[in-house]
């Protein structure tokens, strides 16, 4: 099982829309922000794998609703990586209050892609896990 990674995000005003929430397109950004924060706490090198050719994709990302978020909420964002023996892998992510409460789900498929080929590699965990310098933050 991949071990998990969290990140506290504070909700700010100009993020709501024009029901008072947070706007869904920016808690999708929080995951995205959580999901590279995750990357640098496992001492990834996004440069190292540029110079392999190689970046990151993200195929599909969905978002699944539970309770409001407002301005001034503090959320923690959990990343949980899995990894399989395609080309795919996948991350989870929790979006909580300080308190626990579940707030939201993502579920982001990503790749890495041969930027000479266009093509999608396979096993990109091992790539991940070769430039990671903590790789077990990936789950690897």
């Amino acid at each position: 099982m991949a071990e998990e990674f969290t990140v506290r995000i504070a909700a700010r005003d100009y993020e709501v829309d024009t029901n008072g929430h947070v706007s869904s397109a920016v808690l999708l950004r929080y995951g995205h922000h959580a999901r590279w924060s995750c990357l640098r706490a496992a001492g990834f090198d996004h440069v190292a794998l540029a110079g392999r050719g190689l970046g990151p994709v993200s195929l599909e990302e969905r978002i699944r609703f539970h309770r409001e978020v407002f301005a001034g909420d503090e959320l923690d964002v959990t990343c949980e990586f899995h990894w399989g023996e395609g080309k795919t892998f996948t991350v989870e992510q929790r979006l909580c209050r300080d308190d626990g409460t579940l707030l939201a789900e993502i579920t982001n498929v990503g790749g890495l892609l041969d930027l000479s080929r266009r093509r999608l590699v396979e096993r990109p965990g091992e790539h991940w896990r070769e430039l990671a310098a903590t790789p077990e933050l990936l789950g690897l």
